[in-house]
């Protein structure tokens, strides 16, 4: 029997739907993947790309040449770009922004790999320490009022290329769905006296039904409202809400649960295409309540969303921004938990 769940940290509602699984386009995608050869990310081809902003290389390499571990450079095909000005145009109703912000693509890794879960543990760190690079120094930006991290994995999550690769984003602008979230957040905790994923963490905990791996710092579980087949969380036990203030203990921590996750995943679902983000809490006042943002380290909590792209959404869907999913999550927990036993 279906469910209609509500989706605390989204504000939103899903229905969870099993018969849906009888639908013939479930896991239906092949795959096609990219010669090495021709692949402007890999070791070698740095003169496909441009140059760089920002590597983790070995002792005595020069930038734009080999000997890179992991490497940043500037979207060839931005959808903003920092070189835009910075200027809010009112064009009669209609307010415009310059095209103004970064657009960067980070290279995880100069290996031309087909899955996450083939990265080591090693390399998970370099990428993570990547990231927290790039989103401390755009942070001394104050025109940045905003930054998004996602890796789209596969053909059918959105990626053209299928070297090991992320995005990020940083905009003048907090988008209005992630100013609500925050603002969420914030009335909750000034409601309880607690943050809303503390309270998610604990229930998840309570319940166990969801809860996928917990080390010291972090958990990982399918939402109770999982708008997707296999979604997973990771989030921290009371951490800082920033991945850039994450100290190199935890993010080894961190990194090492990817890796166990990503392969329990593998099992259960073979080399899948998935969506991943990662959240940065919005930065400057002058876009968010100022009294929010202030509160950024006690309302929110670090969090990494990994969605994959096993299921189509619809007509529905895109018409109501109600999302079916066809695997209910404690099930999909299950699954993965007895995953970890097999690697």
């Amino acid at each position: 029997m279906s469910e209609i769940r509500y989706n605390r940290l989204q504000d939103s509602y899903v229905i969870i739907a099993p018969e849906r699984m009888r639908r013939p386009d479930y896991m239906s995608w092949s795959k096609e993947e990219e010669s090495s050869s021709i692949c402007p990310f890999c070791e070698g081809k740095e003169s496909m790309t441009p140059n760089e902003i920002f590597s983790i290389r070995d002792k005595g390499s020069f930038a734009d040449e080999k000997g890179w571990l992991t490497r940043v450079v500037p979207n060839l095909f931005k959808a903003v770009q920092i070189e835009a000005p910075y200027q809010l145009k009112n064009e009669g109703t209609n307010k415009v922004w310059d095209g103004f912000g970064a657009h960067e693509i980070i290279i995880d890794t100069p290996k031309h790999l087909s899955s996450i879960s083939e990265l080591s543990s090693e390399d998970i760190f370099n990428w993570l320490k990547t990231i927290q690079a790039r989103v401390s120094d755009l942070r001394n930006d104050k025109r940045i009022a905003y930054i998004s991290i996602f890796k789209n994995q596969g053909q059918s999550a959105g990626a053209t290329q299928a070297h090991p690769h992320t995005q990020l984003i940083g905009l003048p602008i907090v988008p209005k769905e992630i100013a609500r979230k925050y603002e969420r957040m914030y009335h909750y905790y000034m409601d309880s006296g607690r943050a809303l994923m503390d309270d998610i963490i604990d229930e998840e905990k309570r319940e166990g039904e969801r809860v996928i791996r917990e080390t010291d710092s972090f958990i990982a579980f399918c939402p109770f409202a999982s708008e997707y087949p296999f979604e997973v969380i990771i989030t921290s036990n009371n951490l800082s809400a920033e991945i850039d203030k994450i100290e190199d203990e935890k993010l080894e921590e961190l990194s090492n649960l990817l890796k166990e996750l990503f392969a329990t995943m593998n099992l259960q679902l073979g080399n899948f295409d998935f969506n991943m983000s990662l959240s940065v809490s919005p930065m400057q006042k002058y876009f968010y309540i100022d009294t929010n943002i202030n509160h950024k380290s006690t309302i929110c909590r670090f969090e990494m969303r990994i969605i994959p792209s096993i299921y189509r959404h619809g007509g529905f869907e895109l018409s109501t921004s109600t999302m079916i999913n066809p695997v209910e999550p404690e099930y999909c927990a299950k699954l993965l938990r007895s995953s970890f036993e097999k690697i």
